[in-house]
């Protein structure tokens, strides 16, 4: 079995590339896995509604989260016009450097997301191992990742170079305040699309 995430250059999806005050993040996503989220995701950028969004929740060695245009982490809603459903795939999983939806529990899809920043794996690979988790994701998942949020957030996009993963990991060392929001903004620009 081939997994996405661990297959990226011959995975034919469609592209995003974030642009934020720290520098760009190009994310692959998994349109045929999540479509619905995907749509939303890329219908929200295409109409420019992350523009100008901050990241609202920085959690050093967790993630980063944002896609609420009220940059309270309590906003955003998505193209359906109500919350969605979950796209739960045990193809997809939160590795370091997965694009996820943030929710309030189950189908409460709207418009937050996170990118998961974790560089550290919270305990042995032996235990994803008899957990039920592929071998090969296990593996990876010792590069980090959040393996307790899969089947509870959806995965539909994954990091795809190490530029990327550089500006991930400068804008969790931002210097953050009460709730982890960041002291200084760090703000998406703009969402690009390119199709594939």
């Amino acid at each position: 079995m081939t997994y996405p995430q661990l297959d990226l250059e011959n995975y034919k999806g469609t592209t995003a590339i974030i642009n934020t005050n720290h520098g760009k993040m190009t994310v692959k996503l998994f349109d045929s896995l999540a479509p619905k989220t995907v749509k939303n995701f890329i219908e929200l950028s295409k109409e420019g509604y992350y523009d100008g969004v901050i990241f609202h929740r920085i959690i050093k060695d967790f993630m980063i989260q944002g896609g609420d245009p009220t940059g309270t982490g309590m906003g955003g809603s998505s193209i359906y016009g109500e919350k969605f459903e979950d796209e739960f795939s045990m193809d997809l999983f939160n590795l370091r450097g997965a694009l996820s939806m943030a929710n309030a529990g189950p189908n409460t899809n709207g418009s937050q997301f996170f990118i998961v920043q974790n560089k550290n794996l919270p305990y042995p690979k032996d235990s994803l191992i008899q957990g039920g988790w592929p071998e090969e994701v296990a593996e990876t998942y010792t590069d980090g990742g959040t393996p307790h949020l899969d089947g509870r957030h959806t995965v539909f996009g994954q990091l795809v170079d190490e530029e990327s993963y550089k500006v991930l990991d400068k804008i969790v060392a931002v210097r953050v305040g009460a709730q982890d929001k960041p002291v200084d903004d760090v703000v998406i620009e703009s969402v690009e699309i390119i199709e594939p």
